[in-house]
């Protein structure tokens, strides 16, 4: 009975280990979420400011014979 014990705490403190990386884990995964989140905003604001600019530069625009 004493060796189902210890082997039960044994596994006990095996799984808490395993669930404290698991949620360390998690959490930095978050994080890196969030900064991704944040670069993509970024980069879409970019995209559109420079498809507005590019709009309003009437020079580059193709002749209308092509």
């Amino acid at each position: 009975m004493e060796e189902r014990i210890t082997e039960l705490e044994i596994k006990l403190a095996y799984q808490e280990d395993l669930l404290q990386t698991l949620n360390q884990i998690v959490t930095d995964q978050q994080s890196q979420i969030k900064q991704l989140e944040l670069t993509c905003k970024s980069l879409s604001e970019a995209v559109l400011n420079l498809a507005s600019i590019a709009k309003g530069q009437s020079g580059l625009e193709l002749p209308p014979h092509y």
